[in-house]
């Protein structure tokens, strides 16, 4: 008897990439889309300084 071990191809790898952005992005989405609009403006704000962006 012989066994077959199967390691992650590259259309399995794939699918995992595609699988975790589709939940990364619905995660988004429904956080978004139930945060308050100042908590979501400061949090962008924030992110701007952060990043040396000027914002004003």
């Amino acid at each position: 008897m012989t066994t077959a071990i199967r390691g992650i191809t590259r259309a399995d790898s794939q699918l995992l990439g595609i699988a975790f952005a589709l939940f990364a992005g619905l995660g988004l989405l429904f956080v978004s889309g139930l945060a308050q609009a100042t908590v979501l403006h400061d949090a962008a704000h924030d992110q701007r300084h952060a990043m040396a962006f000027p914002c004003h």
